[in-house]
């Protein structure tokens, strides 16, 4: 895979994950702020229920943030586009399809 392709593929993405983790930031706490609000006869369990997704959202697009970041990490380093744990080259289809890639397929199924 080009070099600055992926480089420009990781960076959009990275922007992207950003934006949605203070979107989700942003809306948790005004879900919070409404939630103390006289009146509010909302099911508390639904509201947790809720909140245990939400969180669970969040979570993993800080882990996929972490990949990104370990991806721009490689490149710079000059490791991008091979896996972590084999040092094996990771295949351009597999890049083109997840730029964050660590491991190649074979790999990443066992």
């Amino acid at each position: 895979m080009d070099l600055d392709i992926a480089r420009q593929r990781l960076h959009d993405e990275h922007l992207a994950l950003h934006e949605l983790l203070l979107r989700s930031a942003h809306t948790r706490a005004d879900e919070q702020s409404d939630q103390g609000e006289l009146g509010d006869w909302s099911d508390s369990e639904e509201s947790l229920t809720s909140q245990e997704e939400d969180d669970a959202v969040a979570d993993g697009l800080r882990h996929r943030l972490i990949s990104v970041h370990g991806a721009l990490d490689r490149l710079e380093a000059g490791t991008y586009g091979r896996s972590l744990r084999s040092g094996d080259v990771i295949p351009d289809e597999r890049l083109e399809a997840d730029p964050a890639a660590e491991l190649t397929a074979q790999e990443a199924a066992l």
